[in-house]
């Protein structure tokens, strides 16, 4: 078998015969079947098994400048939930200038009295902050199916009959935006990618013919290790991962009040006046509110067992403290890429956060 020109069609991988524990493997008799999927995407699919890949970051990242070599148009997914865990690093330098299109997904988990209009110019704003300048930003759901006519739409109106490069971290929902399409496009009625809440699904580029000779580009996930979301094991993701429209949840703290995200994150209000502050995480995630001269102990104590995810507390980094101050002046978000955030009224307020060593935690003006 000619593994360099056979690859799996559910997420790009070349295909190999000889090794069922490597990655693309297929047996010799699946190669005659109508769609061709490696042993892992045959199994997601079709079981529901998820199973954890290493990956390359930095081959992935390389991938982004053969794309800005290629005069391509760019449609860069992120997760509107987790945008600050969206974003690419050095993404401005790497595709150079090639068009950008924005496709903001998971809007459903957005309350309904959001403005949808606000969540754009915020998407627009962050992004020229972070050097993108995008063509439009489309707000849309893939797994839902909430904005795909619209995204399509964007994408045939402003490529300009190049080709069209999906990219974005893992876990945003590329994969599943381009069954939808296709879907919508009347080109296949079958998920013809292979999706699954764990992040790396797609392996390899997979190239998707249009009409004008040009291809639609599946590009696998860049892979960031700074969210919490990378730190929990496949089971335990869709507590960790909101897939229906967030309950925000207030809760009225004095200081030395301390909150535990699951057993991931610890939320300490060291000083201010009694304040809200809105928790805006998956709705299975628990949190725990205690005092702060008990939170060691309730953590000592209940780490993987009350205090979950994750069951097993070991594969988890220490925690590394962030310490924020809060003037006053603005109502902010407290963010925790991979989890969410919480947002914080017009209140002056010393806040420690405890995260997983190397999660990116930072402050914004507030999204909602």
């Amino acid at each position: 078998m000619d593994s360099e020109t056979k690859h799996c069609e559910g997420c790009g991988i070349a295909l190999q015969t000889e090794d069922p524990n490597q990655p693309g493997y297929i047996p010799e008799q699946a190669l005659e079947r109508e769609v061709v999927l490696c042993k892992r995407c045959f199994r997601i699919r079709h079981y529901g098994e998820m199973a954890k890949v290493e990956q390359d970051p930095d081959a992935y990242l390389h991938r982004l400048d053969e794309i800005a070599r290629s005069e391509g148009f760019v449609v860069w997914v992120v997760d509107l939930f987790d945008f600050a865990g969206s974003w690419i690093p050095g993404l401005a330098r790497r595709i150079g200038n090639l068009p950008v299109l924005i496709a903001a997904n998971k809007v459903d988990l957005f309350p309904p009295s959001v403005k949808r209009e606000r969540l754009r110019e915020w998407i627009f704003q962050s992004a020229k902050e972070l050097g993108i300048r995008p063509v439009d930003v489309v707000l849309i759901s893939a797994e839902a199916g909430v904005g795909i006519r619209q995204v399509m739409e964007a994408i045939e109106f402003y490529r300009n009959h190049r080709d069209v490069y999906m990219i974005g971290t893992t876990n945003v929902g590329k994969s599943t935006l381009i069954n939808q399409i296709l879907k919508k496009a009347k080109l296949t009625e079958k998920e013809i990618i292979t999706t699954s809440p764990y992040p790396g699904t797609t392996l390899d580029a997979i190239r998707i013919p249009l009409e004008d000779g040009k291809f639609l580009v599946d590009t696998p996930g860049i892979v960031r290790k700074d969210r919490v979301s990378e730190w929990v094991e496949p089971g335990e993701l869709k507590s960790v991962i909101p897939h229906k429209t967030i309950k925000p949840r207030v809760y009225q703290l004095n200081d030395q009040q301390t909150l535990f995200f699951g057993g991931l994150v610890r939320f300490d209000f060291v000083r201010g006046n009694r304040q809200s502050f809105v928790c805006y995480l998956s709705n299975q995630l628990y949190i725990h509110r205690t005092k702060l001269k008990k939170a060691d102990e309730v953590w000592d104590k209940h780490h993987g067992k009350l205090l979950s995810p994750p069951k097993h507390p070991d594969n988890l980094p220490p925690l590394k403290k962030h310490v924020i101050h809060l003037k006053g002046e603005e109502k902010t978000d407290i963010v925790i890429p991979g989890l969410g955030w919480v947002a914080c009224g017009k209140n002056a307020a010393w806040v420690e956060v405890y995260a997983p060593e190397g999660t990116g935690v930072s402050t914004r003006p507030s999204i909602i």
